[in-house]
């Protein structure tokens, strides 16, 4: 029997933040995956190793975890005011299934350094020494991102002293802002919650009612409260992605919560939805030790947060869940804002995992609803390896 040989597309392994991902432009995918469908899905499955019902994703660039399962598409932007725009795909490490139903914050400081390289940034737009904004439409969510990429000798300036907990080497820092997170495609405001409240009780069977806030800023989250779960908000990896009877607590927790939030009709529907919405737990300030060994002091930070990505405790916090918490936090009633003291703030700097990380958010009420202009956070990221990645011809 005749195989089809491998073919090679041009690709970019890159770190964006916490997660790793494979970069395409667009223009670089095969003619059949250059549309969304069929055949780019089973693509970038192919890619990436999946499905694996091993869970190990040896035969592909994935790293079996929600951070390093990811795909990343980029092309030039025919919006006004944008320079390029990112399409991102998480892929399911054991299913047959590409969610693309929320944005990678992580990942999205990578973009503008990818598009910097790949030729998709105006060279005009390039200082030769300083800083590129590269104006980014995160098409997923519909949503604006401006990348502030440090520039020398007409490059992308990819190290430096820049430290992020979750990361273990430093590199340049990249400093990103979400516009309009809560925004809807054209504009018009958006459902910042959902429910029309700050918290709600939300009926979770098998585990009782619990308060949460439903938020969707950078992407849909559900907030409840650590110690209503038995939880102290200090927990890492190890104290709960080896507990399977929590890991289904907290996945019927999404479900009914992604319920309320009107993100699906029926509770069956939850199973297509893999990336969105997050689940994320919150307690007022305590000390830890992080998953690094390095301490975490109660005076380091305003408030603990744990968040779920794919069915597993993250590592660190997820870019999108962290523009989440920013915006909850600088709203007052919300479950974030209240375990981080209440009242009015404009930055918030929260204990994750690996360490710390420091959101700030422009917040403002008018005729008695809540808008987020902006969240602004730092990453960092870095081209691992580029070239091309092969698949069989017969993959797609």
């Amino acid at each position: 029997m005749a195989y089809q040989p491998q073919i090679k597309i041009p690709a970019t392994y890159m770190r964006g933040g916490t997660s790793k991902g494979v970069f395409f432009r667009l223009q670089d995918l095969p003619e059949a995956a250059q549309q969304p469908g069929a055949a780019r899905d089973a693509l970038l499955m192919r890619v990436i190793g999946s499905p694996d019902p091993y869970g190990k994703q040896i035969d592909g660039m994935g790293g079996a975890t929600s951070s390093t399962s990811k795909t990343v598409i980029v092309s030039k932007s025919n919006r006004p005011n944008h320079d390029v725009d990112y399409l991102f795909g998480q892929v399911s490490i054991d299913k047959a299934f590409v969610d693309w139903s929320g944005n990678c914050g992580n990942l999205s400081a990578a973009v503008g350094s990818f598009a910097i390289s790949g030729g998709l940034v105006d060279s005009a737009r390039i200082p030769h020494d300083g800083i590129a904004t590269v104006r980014i439409w995160q098409a997923n969510i519909g949503k604006t991102i401006i990348a502030h990429v440090p520039i020398t000798g007409g490059a992308v300036q990819e190290t430096g002293d820049f430290e992020l907990d979750g990361v273990t080497f430093p590199a340049a820092e990249v400093q990103l802002e979400f516009l309009d997170p809560a925004a809807e495609e054209d504009g018009a405001g958006g459902s910042m919650f959902p429910t029309g409240n700050l918290v709600d009780d939300l009926e979770v069977p098998g585990v009782g009612t619990l308060k949460a806030t439903l938020i969707n800023a950078g992407i849909p989250t559900i907030f409840v409260e650590a110690e209503a779960i038995g939880y102290t908000g200090t927990e890492l990896q190890d104290a709960i992605n080896g507990d399977a009877k929590a890991l289904q607590m907290f996945e019927t927790i999404r479900a009914h919560g992604a319920l309320r939030m009107g993100l699906i009709q029926n509770l069956d529907e939850i199973a297509t939805r893999q990336h969105t919405p997050k689940v994320a737990f919150v307690a007022k300030p305590k000390a830890y030790l992080s998953s690094s060994g390095k301490p975490v002091a109660t005076a380091d930070i305003d408030v603990l947060v744990r968040a779920l990505s794919m069915g597993k405790l993250h590592h660190a916090m997820m870019g999108t869940a962290a523009v989440a918490i920013g915006t909850a936090a600088a709203i007052p009633g919300t479950l974030v804002n209240l375990a981080a003291g209440g009242g009015e703030r404009q930055a918030v700097r929260f204990g994750h995992p690996s360490g710390t990380l420091r959101v700030g958010a422009q917040a403002s009420q008018l005729n008695g609803e809540w808008t987020v202009t902006k969240v602004i956070m730092s990453r960092s990221a870095r081209v691992l390896m580029e070239g091309w990645v092969r698949v069989p011809g017969e993959a797609f």
